[in-house]
């Protein structure tokens, strides 16, 4: 199969991707981390207009998590700059190209010109149907789970009707399709609390390319083995065979 060619017998609805390794594809140019990170931030483009292209309908991108606060404090601000920056340049192209914004994660620790950024972007961009674009940035997903008891609490549901179905309503990505596949880069094998409610029957699949470097051909390659899996939903191989339907069982709880 050529690269700039690809046929797939299904694709992905939703793919979502740890973008890991950026700090070591500088380190190994002898550069700062920072500048791994400004070229993973400018990697984004590429990768987001292939998933459009393939006909994926949301594409997840963790970029800053709930522990990443903890990096050293020039690092942490220097992405926080990156984020800004991004928005200032990158919104009006993406809402051109029929790309919705939505973040996901807590708005909350962020400096309030940067929640206005926020805000503003997926005001702009609420009515695109391209391809959503969810950035997790301050997200962590026990924290996810939290505020979504937080909301059901808040809600006043009984506790006799609150089933699966209720608290993904009440996550950051309500509404949306779980991930379909999860793909992590530089080689890792964790989810490192990440969609770890949603990602519950996604496919995984693990790269040793650095983010910077992954690009269409690299996601080609990850959509091929997930074109490959048996996706099972706690079924057997023969129900499969038979045409059971391929799709999780949501329980009443």
């Amino acid at each position: 199969m050529a690269d700039n060619q690809p046929t797939f017998s299904r694709v992905p609805h939703h793919v979502a991707i740890i973008m890991d390794g950026n700090g070591r594809w500088a380190q190994q140019r002898g550069r700062i981390r920072l500048e791994g990170h400004r070229a993973g931030t400018e990697n984004i483009r590429g990768v987001l207009e292939a998933c459009a292209e393939f006909g994926i309908q949301t594409l997840t991108l963790y970029s800053f998590s709930t522990e990443n606060w903890s990096r050293p404090s020039d690092e942490v601000q220097g992405l926080l700059g990156i984020l800004e920056m991004m928005l200032k340049r990158e919104v009006n192209d993406l809402h051109k190209n029929g790309v919705r914004l939505w973040h996901i994660g807590r708005l909350e620790g962020l400096a309030p010109n940067l929640q206005e950024q926020v805000k503003a972007a997926i005001a702009l961009t609420r009515n695109n149907t391209r391809i959503t674009l969810n950035v997790a940035f301050n997200y962590g997903g026990r924290t996810e789970i939290v505020d979504a008891v937080r909301r059901i609490m808040a809600a006043g549901i009984p506790l006799e009707q609150i089933s699966e179905e209720t608290i993904s309503s009440h996550l950051y990505t309500a509404g949306q399709a779980d991930p379909d596949l999860v793909i992590r880069t530089a080689g890792e094998m964790r989810l490192s609390n990440f969609l770890i409610w949603q990602a519950a029957y996604a496919e995984f699949y693990s790269t040793p390319t650095y983010w910077p470097d992954f690009n269409r051909a690299e996601l080609i390659r990850a959509l091929e083995a997930f074109d490959q899996r048996v996706r099972k939903f706690g079924k057997t191989q023969e129900q499969i065979l038979a045409g059971a339907p391929a799709e999780p069982v949501n329980r009443k709880l």
